[in-house]
This record gives C-alpha cells, sequence and structure tokens, in this order.
C-alpha cells in the first residue's frame, strides 16, 4: 500500500513552514516573491503573511441630519432600482417608467425612513461617519521548510537587499 503524504487542509496553509523575509510594506513582499520567480524558484511553496494586525478607522466628516438623510436617499435608489427590476423582469406592467418612478420613490422613502429612525435611537453617541481597515505593519514571506534555505540564499543575491539588511 502506498504511503500517503500529508497534505494542508487549506490553500492557505504550508506545512512546516520557515520565515525567508520580513519586509515593511507588502509591496516589498511582493517584489522579493517576484525576484524568487524570475530566478526561477518554485514560488508554489510560498506565501506572504502580514503580521502585527491592527485597525485603522479612517473618519470621513461629521453626521448630521441632512446626511443622515442623504444616506437614506442613497441607499433607497439601488433598493428602488432592484425592486422596480424584479417587478419589471416577474410582471407585466403597463408602463415602465411608471413602475420605476413608483418602485424608486417607496425605496427612497424607506431608506430615508430607516435612516433617520437609526440616527434618532442611536441619540448623538456617534455624530460621525467613518470607514475602517484592517492592516498589516509587517509582511512575512514564509517557505516550505525543505526550501527555505535556498530561498533565503537566493533572496540575499536579490538587489538591493544588503543595503535593506541594514536598515
Amino acid at each position: 500500500m502506498a504511503s500517503m503524504q500529508a497534505q494542508p487542509s487549506s490553500l492557505f496553509e504550508l506545512q512546516f513552514p520557515q520565515s525567508v523575509g520580513i519586509y515593511q510594506t507588502y509591496a516589498d513582499a511582493q517584489k522579493a516573491v517576484d525576484y524568487l520567480a524570475d530566478e526561477k524558484f518554485a514560488v508554489q511553496n510560498l506565501a506572504i503573511v502580514g503580521t502585527d494586525l491592527k485597525s485603522v478607522e479612517r473618519v470621513l466628516g461629521r453626521k448630521n441630519w441632512g446626511t443622515v438623510i442623504a444616506q437614506g436617499v442613497q441607499s433607497g435608489v439601488s433598493t428602488g432600482l432592484l425592486v422596480g427590476l424584479v417587478m419589471l423582469i416577474f410582471g407585466n406592467p403597463r408602463s415602465v417608467f411608471l413602475l420605476m418612478v413608483v418602485a424608486l420613490a417607496i425605496g427612497i422613502a424607506i431608506g430615508v425612513t430607516f435612516s433617520a429612525v437609526a440616527y434618532a435611537m442611536s441619540k448623538g453617541k456617534r455624530d460621525f461617519t467613518s470607514v475602517t481597515q484592517t492592516v498589516a505593519t509587517k509582511y512575512e514571506v514564509l517557505c516550505e521548510h525543505k526550501l527555505a534555505a535556498e530561498a533565503r540564499e537566493r533572496l540575499a543575491h536579490m538587489p538591493g537587499a544588503r543595503a535593506a539588511a541594514f536598515e
């Protein structure tokens, strides 16, 4: 009976990974992997992993009744268009224009109502709009253990690698 080699449980997992380089930006880590690809290294044995994650919230502006209503209109338009399109596909309207106008009006009314109720219930606890993103502080290139030494050796010959080691 042939012995079966253990397989990683996921596409994103390596067996016994070892670090071959740590980079300050994703672009630098990507450049290292690209260099290894150019050197005919078996890059399918590599992974770029973002480490030291942090959450960054970018405040976009103040929230007031004007912005809340505008947000409600915006979400209502998309909802109204979607409902109108579904009714157009599955119904037999006499007037496509009238159907879309009514669907938009109902969608906008619902969007504004829900946005206004949510804002009123918050009682001024979060009077700003923002977007949140999780970003990595460092990017580590990992390699299967059996090829890690070769990857480190090749990366040591990468142009600029010696200067980067002293930064």
